[in-house]
């Protein structure tokens, strides 16, 4: 029996994955294999040891201390691509607010009313002071062409703009996901001066902490609209306020408020939206239960971010799972270790990711404890897993 420990409401949907017969799941589990997670802090969690893998319902983990994860051979996996659609329809909501100033529209006839004016005889007075440009033939620029960002970019292309894509990592999948007029550029700088609009996808690490500031904004055009549903952090505000009362910035969409932002006229800050939507909850719930129970049940990596993606058809009559460092000779001392016993090896796939590296071992027979017990002494493994 597998003990499943959720954080915040998670759809019924992924809950429903898990087959009662073999998971118990809630958020009262104190000796848990696995944990379901939203955007809970875990960063002070202490995990128990029976821990093996944390699934995050969602893109962004910086609610997960990964490096204590690494160490202890925990798997964390995200969700990547399953609120994506929900993501790029906020990105255009977001960039016609930018452009036409919608929030304030409403928001000036809600208090003319208030004020006991009335409306329909000032409105073709007041409208002029929400004038915009059209998106169309505009040029938009993306940070990012992972899930979001290419949809965006193909959206965007639609709508009739020109659109600039910047991603040092693009993946094929990710490049073949791409329509074929997005300009893919190798310089950010590039992107910068050309694009009307900027939005951004990209994950929040340390490197990517203040990646637009003052020198980023500086090389803009402009005039720019900027659009951050990614994460707050990646743009310095004490670059960006300036920017924005000096008018090189025309307006700032993010999904991630604080008080300095929102005092700034120039500010549309909405509450963490990106993600809000039954179908993208539902999306992320089942992608990240199945990841789950395909890494408990068969030892699969799919989606993880501190591991690699490993992941074989069960083959033999027993699995052994081994995380360790990513350091030379490991794979030779685990295979050597099990042919001094005589295992014969019916399967075998071995990936690295970082300083980390998984193997998985399928075997033509069932080994006792002390060959298990040999391969968790080995020097630099972490964690060792059977499964029969």
């Amino acid at each position: 029996m597998y003990h499943i420990k959720t954080f915040n409401k998670i759809a019924p949907a992924g809950l429903e994955r898990f087959d009662p017969d073999r998971y118990t799941v809630s958020e009262c589990e104190t000796i848990e294999d696995g944990i379901l997670v939203r955007s809970a802090n875990l960063l002070d969690y202490q995990f128990p040891d029976t821990l093996l893998a944390i699934s995050r319902a969602g893109a962004g983990v910086n609610n997960i201390p990964l490096d204590r994860c690494s160490d202890a051979g925990i798997a964390v996996f995200s969700t990547p691509g399953a609120n994506a659609n929900a993501v790029k329809e906020l990105v255009l909501c977001a960039m016609l607010m930018s452009s036409r100033d919608v929030p304030g529209a409403i928001r000036w006839v809600r208090e003319k009313a208030a004020s006991g004016v009335d409306v329909s005889a000032i409105v073709e007075k007041g409208k002029a002071a929400f004038v915009g440009p059209e998106v169309y033939r505009k040029t938009m620029g993306v940070i990012g062409l992972g899930a979001i960002g290419s949809l965006v970019s193909n959206i965007a292309l639609n709508m009739g703009m020109d659109v600039y894509g910047y991603d040092p990592f693009l993946s094929v999948d990710a490049a073949l996901r791409l329509d074929r007029h997005v300009h893919v550029v190798k310089d950010i700088n590039e992107l910068y001066h050309k694009a009307d609009y900027i939005t951004v996808h990209i994950h929040f690490t340390e490197k990517t902490k203040h990646m637009i500031d003052a020198q980023a904004i500086a090389n803009m055009k402009p005039g720019v609209r900027l659009i951050n549903l990614a994460r707050g952090g990646i743009v310095d505000d004490d670059a960006l306020l300036p920017a924005l009362d000096a008018g090189q910035v025309t307006a700032y969409v993010t999904d991630f408020p604080t008080n300095r932002l929102v005092a700034s006229p120039h500010v549309i800050a909405m509450p963490h939206l990106g993600a809000s939507t039954p179908e993208s909850e539902q999306n992320c719930a089942v992608m990240a239960a199945d990841e789950l129970k395909d890494y408990l049940e068969n030892g699969n990596i799919r989606n993880s971010v501190n591991l690699p993606a490993v992941a074989m058809e069960r083959s033999g009559v027993m699995r052994l799972c081994i995380i360790h460092k990513n350091i030379p000779a490991m794979l030779a001392n685990i295979t050597t270790l099990l042919s001094r016993d005589g295992v014969n090896v019916e399967n075998l796939s071995n990936k690295s990711k970082g300083n980390y590296a998984y193997t998985m071992v399928d075997l033509g027979e069932k080994v006792d404890a002390s060959v298990v017990n040999d391969l968790k002494n080995l020097t630099n493994v972490i964690r060792v897993r059977v499964i029969a």
